[in-house]
């Protein structure tokens, strides 16, 4: 299918003044398009949907972010869905290099970034076993983005100077068999996990027998920065059933650790929408906040 659009401003002047780089012929180029806000692209990416012939893109990959591909260019599907029918990754990498070798201006486009679980290295390598040439063009990772889109910061220096981030699945679906639970909740005090909902009963065990309270908070956060985001706080003992519960749907990060409850204090994007009252001492270390400052012309 193919789409079209127009930029609210003057791009040409932005690609000029930026100095970003033309698509050339020939080229692939593997880009990471955030985790679902359009707002959250790179000027690289929206480059690359400005200049591509045709956009291979991912199952995670929003609808508002492919209509800002040019005019004329192609867009083609390329997503792998747990327990869907889905198009094999080697098919995917000779579908680049078919491309590629017409002479297109191929744009990969892939949920988040394409280095973190988005298997882009695989897709990488094989265009280098076809000497054909390609730009890797990073992306906010959901692991980041969705978590500040949450209200939950990836590290804070009074709760944790060390993050770690986890796939929940393996390629067949499974969960990964190489992962050390017991070394990883020994040693990550917050842990994001990419898609891990369904396999949340092991994964909480796995965590629980290693030494984690069943007590400590989790947070799920489905379909992140996009306007259809939920966010289910509980526990890590609760979570299964929680999720369960609640049918909060995939795909979804879920977060362990004590920054869940930094929440209280910096969701931002509740008390934006909704009204929520931030708490600013979310940690309950009845720290006084700085002195009032005053108002200008007061």
């Amino acid at each position: 299918m193919s789409r079209s659009s127009s930029l609210p401003f003057a791009w040409s002047a932005v690609r000029s003044a930026a100095a970003l780089p033309p698509f050339e012929a020939g080229w692939v180029w593997l880009v990471g398009a955030g985790p679902g806000d359009p707002g959250l692209l790179t000027l690289h990416a929206l480059n690359a949907l400005q200049q591509a012939d045709i956009i291979v893109y991912d199952a995670l990959v929003d609808e508002a972010i492919l209509k800002l591909a040019r005019p004329g260019a192609k867009i083609e599907y390329a997503g792998k869905r747990g327990g869907k029918a889905s198009p094999k990754q080697r098919d995917i990498s000779l579908r680049l290099i078919e491309l590629a070798w017409r002479g297109k201006r191929v744009l990969r486009l892939k949920g988040g970034d394409p280095f973190l679980f988005g298997r882009g290295g695989e897709e990488a390598l094989a265009l280098v076993a076809a000497e054909i040439p390609f730009r890797i063009v990073p992306g906010v990772t959901s692991g980041i983005g969705g978590l500040a889109y949450a209200g939950i910061p990836a590290t804070h220096r009074d709760v944790n100077h060390a993050v770690t981030f986890v796939t929940g699945h393996m390629a067949g679906g499974d969960v990964p068999d190489t992962i050390n639970w017991r070394a990883l909740g020994e040693g990550s005090p917050v842990i994001v996990i990419y898609m891990g909902l369904k396999h949340l009963p092991r994964i909480s065990a796995e965590l629980i027998a290693a030494g984690r309270s069943g007590d400590e908070p989790v947070a799920i956060i489905s379909q992140a920065t996009t306007d259809r985001q939920q966010v289910l706080e509980t526990t890590l003992a609760r979570a299964p059933s929680d999720a369960r519960t609640s049918a909060i749907p995939a795909p979804a990060l879920i977060v362990v650790g004590e920054a869940v409850r930094m929440r209280a204090g910096l969701d931002w994007l509740s008390a934006a929408l909704v009204g929520r009252k931030l708490d600013p001492d979310p940690l309950g270390k009845k720290v006084a906040p700085p002195a009032r400052a005053q108002r200008v012309g007061s």
